[in-house]
């Protein structure tokens, strides 16, 4: 029998697992570590942070599981996106990681987007310039730090960082890469006219590979400090997004991926890059070999249903945790009982603004057509739809764009309740179903090693053998009708109400200001 495992550098914290060549997990250990914000719209971490649980939990998955260490064919990262790590010729860490979540860099992306033309971003990054992308933050170093942007050698996202600690490799993947803003996502190689046109030295960055490809081998060190055989192949891997796809399954055409977690993902998977004209969709290079994905973000989704639970429902988690119960099934319960489209009630998502398909900081959330009528189970429902009418637009801007859409798989909080299943299915128009898999990324990364090691013919053999399909919803056409009526007036609030968001956005900082 042969085993895997898989290394996931999120936000929160490094999850590794081990599976065996079924995918069935042998072993599994999390390490948590802070985040930091020495100033407002920053977010840092300590690499090192990473470093140490990766550290810690490979010897915990490799005790645990007991398995001899040479049965472990391969490892594989999957890591945040985004996030800058700048080290020097002596292999050190220069500042803390600037992180995906960090916003300090409008006025760069403004830079990025006067200076390299909305027209060469549409043909090579594929991508607009936001806050959260990577280039941003290296033309912020060289700007703020120059002392630290002149000593700065490679320039490494999270995971490949990670891998450098492992093996002694500078060397980073295609997914992760396409992330950067700096990388032709056609050609999947570093953009050159791009590089050019923002000054940037290609020799800061590592070589690109797929995500298949063997980057290296355990180190002699690492082995002495994790019970790992030394010379252990090491993938590379992809980011946390491509990686969390093909631990779902998501490899072939016509499946997507709808994941509400604390945002809203919507993901699908294309035989060739496909690119929003307005640039309202991301499109990356997927960690199938040669093969691309196009996704939406809304950034509250199922933080708006844990943001009910928190602000209204105090009822509820009391009376849950008297029962010892989740508190969402009894809001689950409750919402059942209001009628499909929660008689003309409507939630817009927006507490944190929005992503796709709007771009905009300033949007606000609202409870729209509230009448004396509408009860607690219409405000639990409402919310649940008006999170699905969200994630909605970018599946309509993802079928615009000519992708098949066959099946839906559901992930994160809104797939374990049977109600959101049902109202994700009707406001969608088509099956959703949800699978046996629950561990993402780290999955994802477990399958890559498999494939680059030659456990697997292919990402697409692997995920057939492992990835099942444990429930399917079918849309009931009666509230198809029903949805599209109110899913229409969605859509109109948001132009409608966009003067009024940027006003009393204005107002507030006013005030703040003011005292």
């Amino acid at each position: 029998m042969s085993y895997l495992i898989g290394i996931d550098i999120g936000t929160t914290g490094t999850k590794t697992i081990l599976v065996d060549e079924n995918g069935h997990q042998q072993a599994s250990a999390l390490e948590e570590y802070p985040l930091h914000t020495p100033q407002p719209k920053w977010a840092e971490q300590d690499p090192e942070d990473w470093w140490q649980a990766t550290i810690k939990t490979l010897k915990t998955v490799v005790a645990e599981s007991g398995v001899d260490k040479t049965a472990i064919k391969g490892i594989g990262l999957s890591g945040q996106m985004h996030g800058l790590v700048a080290m020097d010729r002596k292999s050190q860490v220069l500042r803390p990681s600037i992180l995906w979540c960090d916003v300090r860099t409008t006025d760069q992306c403004h830079y990025i987007t006067e200076t390299v033309g909305r027209d060469l971003l549409l043909q090579s990054t594929c991508n607009p310039a936001l806050e959260g992308f990577t280039a941003p933050k290296v033309i912020w170093l060289r700007e703020h730090e120059p002392e630290i942007y002149q000593q700065t050698s490679t320039i490494f996202l999270p995971k490949d960082y990670v891998r450098f600690r492992l093996t002694g490799e500078v060397a980073m993947e295609v997914s992760d890469a396409a992330g950067t803003l700096l990388f032709d996502v056609k050609e999947r190689a570093w953009s050159q006219p791009v590089l050019d046109l923002l000054g940037i030295d290609a020799d800061l960055l590592p070589q690109t590979y797929e995500s298949v490809d063997v980057c290296g081998q355990i180190s002699g060190e690492v082995a002495e400090l994790t019970g790992l055989q030394a010379g252990t192949p090491v993938v590379g891997g992809g980011a946390d997004n491509a990686c969390s796809a093909v631990g779902n399954g998501i490899v072939r055409e016509g499946r997507v991926s709808a994941s509400l977690g604390t945002s809203g993902v919507v993901l699908a998977h294309s035989d060739e890059v496909k690119v929003d004209p307005n640039l309202r969709l991301h499109s990356f290079c997927h960690s199938v070999p040669n093969k691309s994905y196009i996704m939406g973000v809304m950034l509250s989704a199922g933080g708006a249903y844990r943001w009910f639970r928190d602000t209204v429902a105090d009822r509820e988690v009391a009376e849950a945790r008297t029962a010892g119960v989740d508190p969402y099934e009894l809001l689950g319960q409750q919402a059942k009982t209001a009628p499909v489209g929660s008689e003309g009630l409507i939630f817009l998502p927006y507490l944190t603004g929005e992503r796709t398909p709007h771009a905009d900081a300033n949007a606000r959330a609202n409870f729209f057509g509230l009448t004396l009528r509408h009860q607690r189970s219409h405000l639990i429902r409402s919310v649940m739809e008006g999170v699905t009418y969200g994630m909605r637009d970018s599946l309509e801007l993802i079928r615009d764009l000519g992708a098949t859409v066959t099946q839906i798989y559901t992930t994160g909080g809104g797939a374990r309740s049977p109600l959101w299943r049902q109202i994700q299915a009707d406001i969608y128009q088509a099956e959703v179903v949800t699978i046996n898999i629950a561990e993402g990324p780290a999955f994802g990364a477990a399958i890559l090693a498999g494939v680059g090691t030659g456990v697997y013919q292919s990402v697409e053999a692997a995920t057939d053998q492992m990835v099942e399909i444990t429930s399917s919803t079918q849309p009931i056409s009666e509230n198809v009708e029903i949805y599209n009526q109110y899913y229409q007036i969605y859509r109109d609030l948001y132009p409608a109400l966009k003067p009024q968001f940027d006003q009393v956005t204005q107002v507030v900082a006013q005030q703040s200001s003011d005292n």
